[in-house]
């Protein structure tokens, strides 16, 4: 019965942080590229970690980035979704 309790007191608190969560969404720049960086990456992270990172990294800094998913973490990103999540991201949030 404890355990029980545990995973509804649990369940209950992460479903209200994603409900607060979700009132501040960030709204990526449309572009060619979006529909593959929303399909690829917003499942594992918030679209704020772009934002974040886009005052440091260039297209080599992107091209990083996406290799170091893909490769270290496992993220199951075609080689023409990885190109094309570049592409945008170096047109729309890279340093200048």
């Amino acid at each position: 019965m404890k355990r029980r309790l545990h995973w509804l007191v649990l369940g209950t608190a992460l479903s209200a942080t994603t409900a607060s969560a979700d009132e501040y969404a960030i709204q990526l720049k449309p572009g060619d590229g979006l529909a593959a960086v929303e399909q690829n990456c917003t499942g594992c992270h918030s679209p704020d970690y772009i934002q974040m990172n886009s005052p440091f990294l260039d297209r080599k800094g992107w091209e990083a980035e996406a290799a170091k998913m893909v490769k270290m973490f496992g993220a199951p990103i075609a080689e023409d979704d990885q190109q094309k999540i570049v592409e945008y991201l170096s047109a729309h949030y890279a340093k200048e």
